[in-house]
């Protein structure tokens, strides 16, 4: 019995470690299997993720498409910078590095060395250095020294239009303006540089630089002129500083297809300081965004007497109201418990309504807008626009402020069909102008023209909605009519240009609150009065001494006028 349990052990025993060499040896050959795969079917991947282990990566900004206006003129561009940076494993005499660099960039020498003795892959030291300079360190040779070619954005005409531009922040992406509007087309695409480097991470000194080149944007053609920008931004500068006024915006357009030839908003920035704020203002992000803040748009305000052209527009279309009916003024009219004044306190007498157009007279308005009755009036405030934005390719637009339909009693409607109680954006008056004196069709306002590549081929044509009878073509004709006799011999006979056929409205608004002493002068006019190519609003806020539109914003569009009209004559602007 013994031996037999001791040979059953034997047994036992040669089964198990036969097994166990069973096992290992076909986990020797799964093993081997598997590192034939390996090493024969996923060599190329495997060679290719131990590669990447030892590349560094530095991205290379791809330069920005320009902005061009309507004629090829270079508005936004860019130039040649560099990026000057250490990499503290390969730097051999950190003294001289130091020293060179300091001297070179003008920077304190603590900052540089600080920068030096970081042990980091790289430590950018400097950007944005001009272009000669890096060059002049790049051929200085230092060890661990690295100088990479850059773009930064460039405006060769600095302030101009800078509101509307916008500029780029060190990312080369777009902030504000058509530079963040048309972002997509003008930024590229960026490059690469690849070094490879050893198990610590330094770079190989032996090994080339792979280079995966940067693609350029495409160039973005406007529909402003800077002819016409330049001449409307030295006016407004001249009666901003003249009149002491807060700001003065001046606004350009065809009103036949919306293109905006210029837009001004005085003061403008520096384009290429746009982080430097005027003197005597501290720095806050408040401060920069309204010094960024593009008045025509972004702001409401109340239009006063020209929003009679509204008021007179829905009186004409609905009937309520036809050239020869008769108004009587005697410097006020009562509406409910509440006298609304004209602004001649004696009166203007008996006057037709071409005439009362032509006087601006509040109350003969007042008496349009009850005519016209509150619901109707606020279908008409719908019907031209006025309750949409207009879908300006610019950011940041800003909505109308008005009354609620079922709000809108006589005093409310009194006060509206001359202009007050409620605010607008001077695009969106100027947009619904258009449509009311180009034949009753609504265009959107615009500066995106088309896309073009480098070499001048076109990638994409811009198209804008335009809707049509928003009046009809015989109330358009005779507003067109009744505001060239407000330039000929109204209010607005400050805006006449000789030789020209123009058609305008003034207006002197009181900024809230009321009995400030806070005024807004403007004149938004036309020409040729017969067939509009050309409308002009001239906004001038808060300006001392006289301060009516017909006086001091009137003259500002027939100086303009008296310049551009002669040169639009000379070029295609009719399409």
């Amino acid at each position: 019995m013994k031996e037999f349990l001791r040979l059953s052990n034997r047994t036992f025993h040669r089964t198990k470690v036969t097994l166990l060499l069973g096992l290992i040896m076909l986990a020797f050959c799964v093993l081997g299997i598997r590192l034939g795969y390996l090493m024969l079917a996923r060599s190329e991947h495997y060679s290719e993720l131990a590669t990447e282990l030892h590349e560094r990566e530095r991205s290379i900004k791809a330069s920005r498409g320009k902005i061009l206006d309507r004629n090829g003129v270079v508005l936004a561009d860019n130039q040649a910078v560099c990026t000057i940076s250490v990499i503290h494993s390969q730097i051999t005499d950190p003294e001289q590095v130091i020293a060179k660099l300091s001297q070179l960039l003008e920077m304190e020498e603590e900052k540089v060395r600080k920068k030096v003795e970081k042990k980091s892959a790289r430590e950018k030291v400097a950007d944005n250095v001009p272009k000669e300079l890096g060059d002049r360190i790049r051929l200085l040779y230092l060890d661990g020294v690295k100088v990479d070619e850059d773009y930064k954005r460039f405006y060769p005409y600095d302030d101009i239009g800078s509101k509307v531009l916008g500029f780029t922040g060190s990312d080369n992406q777009g902030i504000i303006g058509l530079e963040v509007k048309y972002d997509d087309y003008l930024q590229g695409e960026p490059g690469t540089i690849l070094t490879l480097t050893d198990a610590k991470g330094v770079e190989l000194m032996d090994r080339p630089e792979d280079r995966v080149e940067p693609v350029s944007g495409n160039n973005l053609v406007t529909s402003l002129d800077w002819n016409i920008q330049t001449y409307a931004n030295q006016l407004a500068k001249q009666v901003c500083e003249t009149k002491e006024a807060d700001s003065v915006s001046i606004l350009v357009m065809n009103p036949q297809n919306g293109e905006i030839m210029a837009m001004v908003n005085v003061p403008e920035f520096h384009l290429n300081q746009p982080y430097l704020l005027p003197e005597g203002i501290d720095y806050s992000e408040d401060a920069l965004n309204r010094m960024w803040r593009n008045g025509c748009i972004n702001d409401t305000y109340e239009p006063g007497s020209t929003f009679k052209i509204i008021t007179a527009s829905a009186g004409l279309e609905c009937g309520a109201v036809h050239t020869d009916d008769t108004f009587f003024c005697n410097g006020f009219i009562m509406v409910g418990d509440r006298r609304i004044r004209c602004h001649k306190t004696t009166g203007h007498g008996s006057q037709d309504f071409v005439h009362a157009t032509m006087n601006s007279c509040n109350p003969s308005f007042v008496s349009v807008g009850l005519r016209i009755g509150g619901e109707a009036y606020y279908d008409y405030f719908r019907q031209f626009g006025l309750l949409d934005k207009t879908g300006v390719d610019l950011p940041g637009e800003a909505g109308t402020i008005m009354h609620r339909k079922e709000d809108i009693g006589e005093v409310e409607l009194a006060t509206i069909s001359f202009g007050q109680s409620f605010q607008i954006t001077p695009i969106r008056l100027a947009t619904t102008v258009s449509a009311l004196i180009n034949g009753g069709y609504m265009v959107t306002p615009h500066i995106g023209v088309q896309v073009e590549n480098k070499e001048g081929e076109i990638i994409k044509d811009f198209s804008y909605p335009r809707t049509a009878n928003i009046v009809s073509g015989d109330t358009s004709a005779t507003m067109r009519y009744i505001l060239e006799q407000v330039v000929e011999n109204g209010t607005g006979k400050n805006g006449y240009v000789e030789g020209f056929r123009v058609g305008g409205k003034t207006a002197t608004s009181q900024t809230l609150p009321r009995g400030s002493g806070k005024y807004i002068a403007s004149f938004l006019g036309f020409a040729p009065a017969d067939n509009p190519r050309v409308l002009a609003l001239a906004i001038i806020n808060n300006p001392k001494g006289t301060y009516y539109g017909g006086q001091i914003a009137a003259p500002v569009v027939r100086t303009l006028f008296e310049n551009i009209l002669p040169y639009l004559e000379q070029i295609d602007y009719n399409e």
